[in-house]
């Protein structure tokens, strides 16, 4: 499963693309597919401090990521990328139409980001350690 990351960059690429469509398109593009209404956002489980599905959202580009370009040297080039990426995207609803810069969602993306990279801190650390 590792390797197949590795072969395949566009799926990382690929996944890059979707959350920024997702995130600059003005309204819920997910809303109006499955609700009819853009102005809807589904919600995947309930917030409380943060976003959950910018959470969930970060989490999983960040694992994708981190399995598509596992060498150290990338691995601190990567990270920097999400972290700028995730405040990036959310500073740059404050400009989009019908979406709006929140804290709370900033937080979610960090956090999403963060995680992944202490999950990938310890299987790199256990590696080594098996080596």
């Amino acid at each position: 499963m590792i390797n197949y990351f590795s072969k395949y960059k566009f799926i990382f690429y690929l996944c890059n693309f979707i959350l920024i469509i997702l995130y600059l398109f003005p309204g819920s593009l997910l809303g109006c597919y499955i609700y009819n209404d853009c102005k809807i956002q589904p919600q995947i489980t309930a917030n409380y401090i943060v976003s959950t599905n910018h959470l969930y959202a970060y989490i999983v580009l960040s694992i994708i990521g981190f399995l598509t370009y596992r060498k150290n040297n990338q691995f601190n080039i990567l990270s920097i990328y999400l972290i700028f990426l995730s405040i990036l995207l959310e500073v740059l609803q404050y400009f989009v139409p019908n979406r709006s810069f929140e804290f709370s969602d900033l937080f979610g993306n960090l956090a999403g980001v963060v995680i992944a990279i202490i999950i990938f801190y310890f299987f790199k650390k256990n590696e080594n350690f098996k080596n």
